[in-house]
């Protein structure tokens, strides 16, 4: 794995998301309590930033049609969108919080 920096962990709210750019990938990071996830910032179903929509526990909704996906599975919980979108692994190391875009943890969705 290789692990790179996305953000700060000062730059991301408990219950907030950031987009951000990481080796070429957008993602969305997102921060519940000391939990910590990244998945892909674009909706499978309309390519729409997810980073821009809402974040309840351990889901993230497209603000465009209301498309839920689990942040630890990429997996949609309900129509319009059907495709998972990829999850990456994420870890802190001191101030920072790092992500492995190469090797999404969901590829046998």
């Amino acid at each position: 794995m290789t692990f790179q920096r996305a953000c700060g962990i000062a730059d991301v709210a408990s219950g907030a998301v950031l987009a951000v750019a990481v080796d070429g990938t957008d993602v969305a990071v997102v921060r519940d309590g000391d939990d910590w996830y990244a998945i892909d910032d674009e909706c499978s179903h309309a390519s729409i930033p997810l980073s821009e929509g809402d974040v309840e526990g351990c889901e993230i909704e497209c603000w465009l049609h209301g498309s839920r996906f689990d942040l630890r599975t990429g997996k949609p919980s309900g129509p319009p969108a059907t495709e998972p979108v990829p999850v990456y692994a994420v870890r802190v190391e001191d101030d920072d919080v790092l992500v492995d875009v190469e090797t999404p943890l969901n590829t046998d969705n």
